[in-house]
């Protein structure tokens, strides 16, 4: 929509604008920034207003999956684009773990057409193995040429070290990028939380942190042996954290990513046995959560990825064995974050997290907020809160622990693609 939209008194958080830590009026036309200054007197379609008002570049979700083809009962494309709008998400990574499996252009070409000229941008993640089998490589080249972002087997990392050999060379021919959750699934099996004391006393099988650290170990020494690039997404362990620095301090091209409820949980939160808090990377105790907020701090780890994963209520109303793994989170992953970090991390950092690190790592279109640039913005509050109910909640998903639960911060809204997305 061409609305001429003035958001007034708002704090610029854009390390790359010259506008930065200033409170300004911004002014928009047609989708592009047409002015910015202390104050604007026009008269406008919408005024945009609030108190401790924030507006940032568009925020990216490194890692999400929105389930179609294949799973509407969980998720469509629809419902999960209102979940990353109401979340703040002008950008998505879209895991390939679909039925059928985004393993090829047609696939790839599916979603590009579903989301034409919509107000969130998202990006296929093509699948590095064929079916997602972890056997043989998928067309990878074909997939980038139509509109692939990087490549992972997403849900179901890559077990067999010859095929990530293979697949970190091909990719390296055309600058792509290899994605890989961190777990040895030989010896996660049979797992169902962190091997701790917590396990221990509820007598639950563990899966130790060494399932996380013996892949990351492996992936780190084949990506320097290929002089490829490599993202890890989901870190949950210290050992992860250290393994991943010293590789960044001898030159080698790895980032990673973590996601909100690694940052606010622990495996104290299976204490109820309730299924909620099982997911993939597991809840880890606090010190590996500290370290965690720690790396996120400094810059180890680079980025944030929901790793939003919706199911029905029947996946999760069952033996806690049984239940699917996954937490549905987009809507409401900042709240989640500063209701924790607010006095750890600054939200300059953060900011940085969600908008303009993950651009970097995987070529997106950059945005910044200075007069001619296209309006690609996240606006959003520090001072307020938020109440997600099952009345208000935008995804189909029904398995988010964070329902009813008041957290501070909230998402105000988007501009994006020249669409305007407030929240009630």
């Amino acid at each position: 929509m061409n609305l001429k939209t003035l958001i007034r008194k708002a704090k610029v958080i854009d390390p790359t604008s010259v506008f930065n830590g200033q409170v300004v009026d911004i002014l928009i036309d047609k989708g592009v920034i047409e002015n910015i200054a202390t104050s604007i007197e026009v008269q406008a379609n919408k005024i945009i207003e609030a108190d401790g008002l924030c507006v940032s570049p568009g925020w990216v979700d490194a890692f999400a999956d929105y389930r179609e083809p294949g799973y509407e009962h969980k998720e469509t494309i629809e419902t999960g684009l209102k979940a990353a709008m109401a979340g703040g998400f002008t950008r998505v990574l879209l895991a390939p773990n679909t039925n059928p499996v985004i393993d090829n252009k047609s696939t790839v070409q599916f979603i590009q057409q579903k989301i034409a000229g919509k107000a969130v941008h998202l990006h296929p993640l093509g699948a590095v193995s064929r079916g997602i089998e972890g056997k043989t490589l998928a067309e990878m080249l074909d997939m980038r040429e139509n509109g692939a972002i990087a490549f992972t087997d997403g849900w179901k990392p890559l077990q067999n070290a010859n095929l990530m050999l293979k697949a970190l060379e091909y990719v390296k021919a055309f600058n792509g990028t290899i994605i890989q959750i961190p777990l040895d699934a030989t010896i996660a099996e049979g797992g169902l939380m962190h091997e701790g004391v917590v396990s221990t006393r509820l007598g639950m099988p563990g899966i130790p942190a060494l399932a996380e650290s013996l892949i990351v170990h492996r992936d780190i020494e084949l990506l320097r042996y290929t002089g490829s690039k490599l993202h890890i997404t989901g870190v949950s362990t210290a050992q992860s954290v250290y393994m991943i620095r010293k590789a960044k301090m001898q030159g080698l091209d790895i980032t990673c990513s973590v996601t909100p409820y690694h940052l606010a949980l622990t495996d104290d939160a299976l204490t109820t046995y309730d299924s909620l808090y099982k997911v993939s990377p597991v809840l880890r105790p606090e010190s590996d959560r500290k370290a965690l907020v720690d790396a996120l701090k400094e810059g180890t780890i680079d980025c944030i990825a929901t790793h939003h994963r919706p199911h029905e209520w029947d996946a999760k109303a069952k033996e806690f064995e049984y239940a699917s793994e996954g937490m549905n989170i987009q809507e409401i992953a900042f709240s989640i974050m500063w209701d924790v970090l607010n006095k750890e991390i600054p939200i300059m950092r953060l900011v940085q997290a969600l908008a303009l690190v993950p651009r970097d790592i995987f070529g997106l279109q950059e945005a910044t907020i200075e007069v001619g640039s296209n309006a690609e913005l996240t606006i959003f509050t520090t001072n307020g809160d938020v109440t997600l109910t099952a009345e208000n909640k935008t995804s189909l998903g029904m398995n988010n622990p964070f329902i009813g639960k008041t957290l501070k911060g909230k998402v105000l809204g988007t501009i994006s693609n020249h669409y305007i997305h407030l929240n009630k």
